[in-house]
């Protein structure tokens, strides 16, 4: 209790040190002049009911959400966010999916309490979800963060629900301190989070391969302009990590990473080169996932062209490496370009493309080349296998009507993708896959009437371990305005079918109703429903309808 009062007391500090010096001297007149408390925001409640034999949907689920904000004589403001539902509830979790969080705001100084996410660095703490509180402070050149709450809750193990592994509660704290100038940036970032080791849990989470872990996250951030338009950007982290904090000695170890960043602007041309190394293992309990063990280099340019900037176009390239520390049974290169193009020669007329391609490398090295080696030079000729991938995206939208009445247009969207294992050279046989995706929509808007009409042919080719399936199927749907725009209508239908080997495999026909509508530009109501039948080879045929009932207001 005791941290859970310091914590707020340290959240809350600039706004009493503002209250007991009568906020702002200077403004005091005007201050006196605003409606002391003032209130805006919105606030919307729904539901969710479900009929139909799909596993693992809930019959009915329901859900709030709210965002408020309270302004104190115009100088303090409080946003209020809050988020609450049923979905779930029969399970648990180690972050609820219900939130609640109000973020006070005075001048330079914003606090962060309740149900909060925040951000330090990408190697520290980057967007973890906890319960508790944290601040911004930015006064002149200098920008202040600090967190501090509840990462992850208890969760114990469960036979009924085994698939949902179990943790012990998780705290942490950090703080973020930079100062930042127009020609150069130098900040720092400390982070640390622990398990709460508790001896009734200890065994069967030690079963199940759960340890109580302890972290110690740092790293420096600096930014410099070094001459007109060419900018150093740079962080460096070290990541102290204990998988067993019961066993600190032993289980401790020390990763860093290193992120360099060039920029280099000259006329209208955008030049980058970047490098990028993390540690084999390194992560950090402020963070969901986190890839490692690989060394990035990039390069990047863009630049306008045409008149008035019609075109541009943007060209990146990078290199990958992994296995840093030549400690894994295979390692992988990995060679990346792309090129995006966007032209838009009129108004009405607006083109974009887009190839990227990916090569990489894997050399495995069998653990039979170990077992039966003699001599370091045996098994030079590993088994080297190489990755390609191509991919290929185009669109185009045209608007070959637009009156004060009626607006018409088409629009073509293509991608194309295509990957192969090659080995000497030759593609290996299975290892080969394709995937194209189409689709050509055709809208109609009459805009007195607001009446809008849309409708598309859609289209897939799949090929992959020497078998092909094709999916087509239209769309059409409608949206409709009436009593003076405030009731809204739509209506859509869909049918697909897949096709493999000369088979038809699956259709599936969807309808979907939906009508919203508003009063007094404050009540809003809305209603849908989706109706969905599913005839797939070898299943039962399913039907499901959902129905979603939503009243929000605003003010």
């Amino acid at each position: 209790m005791k941290y859970t009062f310091l914590l707020l007391l340290i959240c809350c500090a600039p706004f009493i040190r503002i209250s007991g010096q009568s906020v702002d001297v200077e403004n005091l007149g005007n201050i006196t002049k605003n409606k002391p408390v003032t209130l805006n925001g919105g606030l919307s409640a729904g539901s969710v009911f479900y009929a139909g034999n799909q596993q693992g949907r809930q019959d009915w689920t329901y859900y709030l959400n709210g965002n408020l904000n309270i302004s104190l004589f115009g100088q303090i403001n409080i946003p209020v966010s809050l988020n609450f539902n049923n979905l779930g509830a029969d399970f648990s979790y180690p972050s609820l999916p219900n939130r609640f969080s109000f973020h006070p705001t005075y001048k330079w100084a914003t606090a962060h309490i309740g149900d909060v996410s925040m951000t330090f660095s990408p190697y520290t703490l980057n967007g973890h979800l906890f319960t508790g509180g944290g601040i911004d402070l930015t006064p002149g050149k200098f920008k202040i963060s600090a967190m501090g709450g509840r990462l992850l809750r208890k969760v114990a193990y469960s036979p009924e629900q085994p698939s949902i592994l179990p943790n012990y509660e998780r705290i942490g704290y950090g703080l973020k301190t930079e100062y930042d100038t127009e020609k150069y940036a130098v900040g720092m970032v400390y982070f640390q989070a622990q398990d709460r080791k508790e001896e009734r849990m200890g065994f069967q989470l030690d079963s199940l391969g759960v340890l109580p872990a302890k972290n110690t996250a740092l790293s420096w951030n600096v930014r410099l302009n070094l001459i007109n338009n060419l900018t150093l950007i740079g962080e460096y982290a070290v990541s102290l990590f204990t998988r067993d904090s019961r066993d600190s000695k032993a289980s401790t170890n020390v990763y860093d990473a290193l992120n360099i960043h060039l920029n280099y602007q000259l006329f209208k041309n955008t030049i980058g080169i970047g490098f990028e190394r993390i540690d084999p293992d390194y992560q950090t309990l402020g963070a969901y996932y986190f890839n490692n063990d690989y060394e990035n280099i990039t390069l990047n340019f863009a630049r306008p062209f045409l008149k008035d900037d019609k075109a541009n176009m943007a060209l990146s390239f990078g290199y990958q490496r992994d296995d840093l520390e030549n400690q894994k049974e295979e390692n992988t290169n990995r060679y990346v370009a792309s090129v995006n193009l966007n032209y838009t020669p009129m108004e009405d007329l607006q083109t974009s493309l887009n190839f990227s391609t990916f090569q990489s490398y894997r050399n495995i090295k069998s653990q039979f080349d170990y077992i039966n080696e003699i001599s370091p030079y045996d098994n030079l000729d590993t088994l080297n296998f190489t990755q390609l991938s191509q991919n290929l995206d185009a669109s185009v939208m045209y608007v070959f009507q637009k009156s004060e009445t009626k607006n018409q247009r088409l629009t073509i969207n293509l991608s194309y993708q295509e990957a192969a294992d090659r080995q000497g050279g030759i593609s290996l046989p299975g290892n080969v896959s394709r995937f194209a995706n189409s689709s050509l929509g055709y809208g109609l808007s009459f805009l007195p009437q607001g009446i809008h009409i849309n409708s598309s042919l859609n289209a897939s080719y799949n090929y992959g371990g020497a078998v092909e399936s094709i999916t087509i199927g239209p769309m059409v749907g409608a949206t409709a305005q009436f009593l003076k725009k405030t009731l809204m209508t739509g209506f859509s239908t869909s049918y697909n079918i897949n096709r493999s080997q000369d088979d038809i495999r699956a259709k599936v026909l969807n309808m979907r109703v939906n009508a919203s509508y508003r009063i007094k530009k404050k009540h809003n109501m809305n209603a849908s429903l989706v109706w969905q039948n599913r005839d797939i080879i070898n299943r039962d045929k399913t039907d499901a309808v959902t129905t979603t009932l939503t009243y929000s207001y605003s003010f």
